[in-house]
């Protein structure tokens, strides 16, 4: 893990740097702000989490005297991020902006500085991770705060009858819902066994299924799986580090694996893999607890074999990807003090809970605080489907992008780069050097901007 362990050092000596330079004023409330405050927010996959978001909102605008009015807002087809861009364009919108993982250095500019707000937040309800800080305070500046819906990560959902069945692996004796044998993990959950288990499934009519496109999902299980197997687009220091043995080793992993994958999954959006678990003809995918908790409502039998566990590890180490959500404040607001208000009270850990609970365990905080929240040991069926969700094993978190400068990490994400060199290999037939030379030179025309 020496190359994504380096980047670490220099991600957390430069924070450090940043951080000793100014320290934020105290966050001041204000009783009773008044007016209007309007929020742009994520339409929750997870049926009744929007409503229980909505009615926590609303209570406090009550009780403050504050009309809130709250527009959820589908990713699907990104139309979350078509609105945050349009009206970064025309400086009017909502109040609050729902900002996904790479979107906070997109619009720096044009968010408010929330340092203030961030340590109030810090200091009563626990420190953000180093994911957050180096997503959400570019320049140094918090610019946006962790939303306390929506942010998830990538473990696999399996089918825990149709892997003991046609792979020989019991998955939930692997991952169990309590103390694990790390070693024995570390030993049998590998990409190699891995690629075993898709081959032998595929072969009973139950594929492993993942998209392959310029889509979200797509770059959430792709950057993890690429850095298991020592392969970064970029350096920490901006330094183009795409053509190399790593990459070569997960492009041919992906020649394969791609054989023993639906052949539609380049095609696929952020939904399709839930739809395909949900359908019965999926035997794993790489997804929050969205598809299960869909699967409860409609397909019970289903949701009563899914099982969220690691991933695999490669030479390089475990990696498990991360999709952080910001919530954020234009600084065109026309309200920013019941705004921050309103922020600082959605943050807090009452609040949390209840949304925790509300989301049957999809949402993961970016705070070590709650995860031993018993959301995810109670949830159920199977019991303890969640309980490996937060991460319980040596999983390093990361995001696609990690860690290029931020400008350049949010092209190669929202650009999908790893997904386009994946898919001219494995459909367009591309060599390999081919796809590399491609890579590096999309990675020069990122950094020229």
């Amino acid at each position: 893990m020496r190359l994504f362990s380096q980047a670490r050092r220099r991600f957390l000596a430069g924070t450090a740097a940043t951080g000793a330079i100014a320290v934020a004023a105290p966050f001041v409330h204000t009783a009773r702000a008044g007016g209007r405050v309007s929020l742009g927010l994520w339409d929750h996959w997870v049926p009744g989490a929007n409503d229980a978001l909505r009615q926590i909102a609303e209570e406090w605008g009550r009780q403050n005297k504050v009309e809130v009015v709250i527009d959820f807002i589908t990713s699907i087809g990104e139309k979350d991020l078509i609105t945050a861009a349009a009206e970064a364009r025309a400086g009017t919108g909502h109040d609050i902006m729902v900002h996904r993982t790479w979107q906070v250095a997109v619009y720096e500019n044009q968010l408010e500085p929330l340092d203030d707000l961030v340590a109030e937040i810090e200091k009563n309800e626990g420190a953000y991770n180093d994911i957050a800080r180096y997503l959400a305070r570019p320049n140094g500046t918090w610019r946006a705060i962790v939303a306390p819906t929506g942010s998830h990560s990538y473990p696999v959902v399996s089918r825990l009858d149709l892997w003991k069945e046609h792979a020989g692996i019991d998955l939930q004796e692997l991952f169990p819902a309590g103390p694990r044998d790390q070693a024995r993990i570390d030993a049998e959950w590998t990409y190699e066994r891995f690629l075993e288990g898709a081959r032998k499934l595929h072969a009973a009519g139950f594929p492993f299924g993942n998209p392959i496109g310029q889509t979200s999902d797509s770059q959430d299980w792709l950057g993890p799986l690429f850095l298991s197997f020592g392969s970064q687009p970029m350096s920490g220091d901006g330094e183009i580090t795409i053509d190399s043995d790593g990459t070569r080793a997960a492009l041919e992993f992906m020649k394969e694996l791609t054989q023993y994958m639906p052949e539609d999954v380049y095609a696929w959006d952020d939904a399709a893999n839930n739809r395909w678990i949900i359908s019965g003809r999926g035997s794993a995918i790489q997804n929050p607890p969205s598809a299960w908790a869909v699967a409860k409502r409609d397909a019970p039998e289903v949701a009563a074999q899914l099982w969220h566990h690691d991933t695999p590890s490669g030479p390089n180490g475990r990696f498990r990807g991360s999709l952080p959500f910001f919530w954020g404040l234009w600084n065109f607001s026309t309200n920013k003090s019941a705004a921050k208000e309103l922020l600082y009270h959605l943050a807090s850990k009452e609040q949390v809970a209840k949304l925790l609970w509300a989301s049957q365990g999809y949402d993961l905080p970016l705070q070590q605080d709650y995860y031993d929240h018993e959301v995810w040991l109670k949830e159920a069926p199977p019991p303890g489907t969640l309980y490996n969700y937060p991460g319980r094993g040596n999983e390093q978190v990361i995001v696609t992008g990690f860690p290029a400068p931020p400008a350049v990490g949010a092209r190669i994400y929202n650009e999908g780069l790893l997904a386009v060199l994946v898919a001219r290999v494995t459909q367009g037939g591309e060599s390999i050097e081919d796809a590399i030379a491609w890579a590096a030179e999309e990675l020069e025309g990122y950094q020229r901007g």
